[in-house]
């Protein structure tokens, strides 16, 4: 009895170790590799960047700084995504508020943006002017003061301005400023007036073709051209439900031509299975016929350099 027992009692000490040696052992998980810091960026504007009546809202607010602290994610936390996925790390800062253009934000945030900032995108009103629909007057002359605040801050600031796109509900409706006119004419003075703007200081670097890659989208036939008579199958709605702000669609473009326009990198080398898109409800196709549409709006500019392709990297949780 006392053999058995010592025996037992010696199987009991080493059985730990015996099988410790039969189990595989589990590999370390992969060190993701290191992002390269690409600096920070500011994105100014109103519900056209917060991404309202869509999913985006609130995405990822947790990886931007929205510096008015109401915790949104928007088109900035889209454009961080994207960049992380390309391997780059930018410091993403938000300010934003719903229906205001560039002349409300120099007037009331200027100590919220007068930073020195590495990059800003900006945007002013939809209509170019809430009380002018259609004149550029008002966009010309308050993205000049604004231009000129971040330009005092950091003298090698990179400013761009992103026009935005043609608002079914401005063009389809009786009485609409853009009444009567096919869907991309309101996205082409929209552009030209961003134009002017651009024209206008030394220190903005030009306009993201936003509105353009809309039109490009409906051209195309990735995109139905008119919300008020149904979707046709095989296409998205580029607008929300109050056929004025966007749908995710319409964000997920808006970010994507951003995305390029900025790095230089090609928004088609996020491909099909691209994270953000799988988590905000877009379709393998949906996201690749979008990324394509991006890269041959931001393609059209003349003078553009070629986008650059790379691999993308996983997207941490």
């Amino acid at each position: 009895m006392k053999m058995r027992s010592l025996c037992a009692a010696l199987l009991l000490a080493i059985a730990p170790d015996l099988l410790a040696q039969q189990q595989p052992a589990t590999p370390a998980p992969a060190a993701r590799p290191a992002l390269e810091s690409r600096g920070s960026i500011l994105f100014i504007g109103n519900s056209f960047t917060f991404a309202d009546k869509s999913p985006a809202y609130f995405y990822r607010a947790q990886t931007v700084t929205d510096l008015n602290g109401g915790g949104i994610g928007g088109v900035p936390a889209l454009f961080k995504a994207f960049a992380n996925q390309a391997g780059l790390d930018f410091a993403v800062s938000l300010e934003t508020s719903p229906g205001k253009g560039l002349d409300w934000h120099f007037k009331e945030k200027a100590a919220v943006i007068g930073r020195a900032w590495d990059y800003v995108v900006m945007h002013g009103f939809s209509t170019l002017d809430s009380a002018k629909p259609g004149d550029p007057a008002l966009l010309v002359s308050s993205a000049k003061q604004v231009a000129e605040l971040l330009h005092g801050k950091n003298p090698n600031v990179d400013i761009r301005l992103m026009a935005t796109w043609s608002r079914a509900d401005q063009t389809y409706p009786d009485g609409a400023r853009w009444h009567g006119q096919p869907i991309e004419a309101m996205a082409r003075d929209v552009r030209a007036g961003y134009d002017l703007a651009a024209a206008g200081t030394p220190f903005i670097r030009g306009v993201i073709p936003v509105g353009e890659a809309w039109n490009r989208a409906m051209q195309k036939g990735v995109a139905d051209p008119n919300p008020y008579d149904g979707i046709a199958a095989g296409q998205v709605n580029l607008w929300a439900y109050d056929h004025y702000h966007a749908s995710i669609h319409g964000y997920y473009l808006e970010a994507l031509v951003e995305f390029g326009d900025i790095t230089g990198l090609d928004p088609r080398s996020l491909g099909r299975n691209e994270r953000t898109a799988f988590e905000l409800g877009i379709s393998p196709a949906q996201a690749t016929a979008l990324q394509q549409v991006a890269f041959e709006e931001l393609m059209a500019t003349k003078g553009r350099a070629p986008l650059k392709e790379f691999k993308p990297i996983p997207l941490p949780r």
